[in-house]
């Protein structure tokens, strides 16, 4: 029998990263485990809705992550799944996943944490949406990091419509409009393929070179085809990456696009089949950095200047935790995010951050390992290391050097190599889920 843990545990946000930190506390027999969540029902960023809000998926949005890949440690897809699941599918899942684990008596729905404030003994304080207080020994964060836009700041004024793409929800409204995207990340791809289907003009600025991948390789969702590639020497596998790349696209010159000077694995990967079809039919064209707006008028660094009705902002989004006061805890502005594991604090030993990554790759399962290691800590079966700080500056160092220098680049990781060192850390002696549980089979339409 489970012994069950004395420790009291908060959660913020019933995410995908919210939904598995509860499930692997309850697992290790911590049951003092409350989890907030401001909205009515679980699953975050991929509850849709047609208004602004919260998410920043669009009606069309597929993962770009194949579902082999996407899946929680111990709850597989169904079989019936296409390779890459649509927004309605993962939400299902995120749903299904609840159901089976019984997480739903664990979560407050409708309440919001407005403050958390640490105590001397390292516990934490919240002041919630309500009014009310409370204590835990042990704070989740798992609130997410694509709900705050970042808007550029152009130099000029552009006199037509700006918006960020979380805002993007449909199609529908720029029908006959002149439309330029900023950004060319997954976000601003979406959107220009999209937009493209309807609008008068579309074109996509890219200050910089990207890898543009399509979602199959060699006939292979592309995640799964570079798995095979892992366990190869680094220099094979980055000229077979190169290689198998350009018989699938082959030059980007000929898309009117820059080739990148880096390797693929530098940067975050766009993935993206439609996007080159889109810009080779006409319907996309690229375009280089802004050098500044002029009523309408956009003027680009090779000296085009163009006439726009809307600009399309891709550009990201603030890491943001309205929850913390900005002299505690603040990386919004932050150069490099040293946190071990990339998700416990030096200074706060009792706080852990859920999700906060972007990996190559799905987000969810990196939760899930890193969920089940915060989990066994608290039960006692895993003791934090005394160098805390000492790593997590060498991890923020070690993203310097492998990623391209971008703020984007701060919560990025490889996602194999990532997933292996958390798997070495959690304990043999971390409990599984007990039976029969875990031989149900997800039940999802």
């Amino acid at each position: 029998m489970l012994m069950e843990i004395a420790a009291s545990v908060a959660i913020i946000g019933a995410g995908c990263s919210g939904l598995t930190a509860i499930k692997n506390c309850l697992q290790a027999g911590i049951n003092q485990v409350v989890c907030f969540e401001k909205g009515d029902q679980l699953g975050g960023n991929w509850v849709f809705t047609a208004a602004e809000s919260h998410s920043s998926i669009c009606e069309t949005t597929h993962i770009i992550s194949s579902k082999k890949l996407s899946e929680y440690i111990d709850f597989p897809m169904p079989d019936h799944y296409p390779d890459y699941p649509s927004h309605r599918q993962v939400l299902e899942y995120f749903q299904a996943y609840a159901r089976h684990f019984e997480l739903a008596p664990y979560i407050r729905f409708n309440t919001a944490v407005e403050a958390a404030k640490p105590l001397p003994d390292g516990r934490w304080t919240l002041h919630l949406s309500d009014g009310s207080q409370q204590v835990f020994d042990y704070l989740m964060v798992a609130n997410g990091h694509h709900s705050a836009p970042k808007l550029p700041q152009f130099k000029g004024h552009f006199t037509g419509k700006i918006q960020h793409s979380h805002s993007f929800k449909n199609n529908q409204t720029y029908a006959g409009q002149r439309v330029l995207v900023v950004g060319a990340g997954n976000s601003g791809c979406d959107c220009a393929v999209e937009i493209s289907r309807v609008a008068d003009r579309v074109a996509i600025s890219m200050r910089r070179p990207y890898y543009i991948i399509p979602k199959f390789m060699m006939g292979r969702p592309t995640d799964t085809y570079n798995k095979l590639l892992v366990k190869l020497p680094q220099f094979l596998r980055k000229r077979l990456q190169r290689l198998s790349l350009w018989l699938q696209v082959g030059n980007y010159e000929d898309y009117g696009l820059q080739t990148p000077d880096y390797p693929i694995t530098r940067c975050h990967p766009t993935l993206n089949t439609e996007l080159l079809y889109k810009i080779r039919h006409g319907k996309v064209q690229p375009r280089r950095g802004i050098e500044r707006v002029d009523g309408q008028q956009v003027h680009f660094e090779d000296g085009t200047v163009e006439e726009f009705d809307v600009i399309m902002a891709a550009t990201g989004y603030e890491i943001n935790f309205p929850f913390f006061n900005k002299d505690l805890i603040d990386y919004s502005d932050a150069e490099r995010i040293p946190l071990y594991l990339r998700m416990i604090h030096p200074d706060f030993k009792r706080l852990f951050f859920i999700g906060l990554v972007q990996p190559q790759g799905c987000v969810w399962p990196i939760s899930d390992h890193q969920a089940k290691l915060a989990a066994s800590h608290i039960a006692g079966r895993w003791p934090l290391p005394t160098d805390l700080r000492r790593r997590a500056e060498a991890e923020a160092d070690d993203i310097a050097r492998q990623f391209i220098t971008s703020k984007r680049h701060r919560l990025e990781i490889h996602y194999h190599p990532f997933i292996a060192q958390l798997q070495k850390l959690i304990p043999p002696q971390a409990p599984e889920w007990p039976q029969p549980k875990a031989t149900q089979h997800p039940k999802i339409a």
